[in-house]
């Protein structure tokens, strides 16, 4: 199955647990791909606690082959150009995303 997830938060816990989602898909065969918007554009900025290890979920996601995309627009709305995390993408790539997945989830 390929799962394709929205992330539109910066909440730590919803963050961590998509990247928990994500990983358990992935190892058991599945595709998975996670699309950054809204308030979730802000991934990079937010900092692992002593609850949310948010960049080791992050590195395992990606060691894993799931792949990860920011919407410009919200990058930009935000004064940044690029992600440290994943390359910058359009509303034609979130598209593409929502009709290749058989299943879309939204955090």
């Amino acid at each position: 199955m390929k799962l394709g997830i929205i992330l539109q938060s910066n909440n730590p816990e919803h963050i961590w647990n998509t990247f928990r989602l994500g990983i358990t898909a992935l190892k058991t065969n599945h595709q998975v791909e996670i699309f950054l918007m809204s308030e979730g554009s802000e991934l990079d900025t937010i900092p692992d606690s002593e609850y949310f290890d948010i960049s080791e979920k992050i590195t395992e996601f990606k060691r894993l082959k799931g792949e990860i995309y920011v919407c410009g627009s919200c990058l930009e709305l935000r004064g940044k150009g690029e992600s440290k995390i994943c390359p910058v993408s359009t509303m034609s790539d979130l598209l593409k995303m929502v009709e290749s997945s058989d299943k879309v989830l939204v955090f």
